[in-house]
């Protein structure tokens, strides 16, 4: 029996370690799932508003920003766990201290907007003056103001794909206003639209997108410029890899270095014409790819996702020209020589005669 006790002694001071470590453990998980304060603390609730479209990273670092949860990964970790990632809503709400995570998930469930909230649609390949006069239309901004801020836009909050917009380009924004459908306060500013459609694209061009720009040695500003190109000159979805393939093929040709790009010329005349002239194609631009070698200086429209993976994937083929087949199709013909570019052209001619 004597021989027992230091077994015994050992036994129950491991359980007591054990306990206190869990202890330990537990109380830490119980503070990272409290928000600031304790249940009986006297300090007032905390109001704090959640936008429209805002992701579950985006309230959780609102919310971590607020004091009103101490860790915004393990929120969003918590917030998928049980379902609730999905399912969250703009509003304004007032926060407790003490409210655990499922607290505040449940009142974010809620949605209590407090403004009447309406939608709109950017298509896919609109310039920021086409999304300037749609908003006006809508009576959600003044056209010019609009584009006022679009010029002159400070990052407010910080977007790092913006440090890379060159000086020369026509606005700053072009590009970068992502094409979807927004839900907004309507009393929404200008600034609060611009900053909406930033945090969209910011979330479309993830970290994968960036990763792959890297690989094929370009710049976001570049590849935001080749989708806005492909965006533009493509009609049917399955051409904009061979589209952007063709434009690819174009940047590394030492014979080719002039991407000729019908839409650059479009984008510097304001307008889209059925068929540009000899004039047109003089244009002394920056933008004009008829005349100036490489990219132009940023992007002649908003490239939406498809566009964009299209710059980044583009199809594995020599081709160097394409040209509209104009039999109604909204399809090109490729061509890997000059030769069989200009026969294609001819049957294109032929086409629309026919027409």
């Amino acid at each position: 029996m004597f021989k027992a006790k230091p077994f015994h002694f050992c036994l129950a001071l491991i359980l007591a370690v054990f306990i206190i470590l869990s202890l330990l453990v537990f109380w830490r998980i119980h503070n990272l799932f409290l928000v600031v304060g304790t249940a009986n603390s006297v300090d007032q609730p905390k109001e704090v508003n959640i936008p429209l479209n805002s992701s579950t990273a985006q309230i959780a670092a609102i919310l971590q920003q607020e004091g009103v949860i101490k860790n915004g990964l393990l929120f969003r970790f918590y917030a998928q766990y049980k379902g609730y990632d999905q399912k969250l809503q703009a509003g304004t709400y007032s926060f407790y201290p003490g409210m655990s995570y499922e607290d505040v998930l449940d009142k974010l469930q809620q949605g209590v907007v407090w403004a009447e909230s309406v939608r709109f649609t950017i298509p896919e390949g609109f310039t920021v003056e086409q999304i300037a006069a749609r908003l006006e239309k809508e009576g959600l901004a003044n056209k010019e103001n609009f584009l006022d801020l679009c010029l002159e836009y400070r990052q407010e909050p910080h977007f790092d794909f913006l440090e890379e917009v060159p000086v020369g380009v026509e606005y700053p924004l072009e590009g970068y206003l992502f094409p979807d459908t927004y839900e907004i306060y309507r009393t929404a500013t200008p600034r609060d639209i611009v900053t909406a459609m930033l945090r969209r694209f910011d979330e479309v061009f993830d970290g994968s997108f960036r990763l792959r720009a890297n690989e094929l040695g370009f710049s976001i500003h570049e590849i935001i410029t080749i989708a806005s190109l492909v965006e533009k000159e493509a009609k049917v979805p399955q051409e904009r890899p061979l589209i952007s393939a063709v434009f690819h093929n174009r940047l590394q040709s030492e014979n080719m270095p002039l991407l000729q790009s019908c839409a650059t010329v479009q984008y510097v005349l304001g307008e889209t014409k059925p068929e540009l002239t000899y004039k047109d194609l003089e244009i002394d631009s920056p933008y004009n790819t008829y005349l100036y070698p490489n990219l132009p200086p940023g992007p002649i429209a908003s490239p939406g996702r498809e566009a964009l993976e299209a710059a980044l994937c583009p199809a594995h083929v020599d081709y160097l020209y394409f040209v509209y087949k104009e039999d109604g199709s909204g399809e090109h013909f490729f061509s890997a020589t000059l030769q069989e570019h200009e026969r294609y052209k001819e049957l294109a001619r032929k086409n629309k005669r026919q027409r």
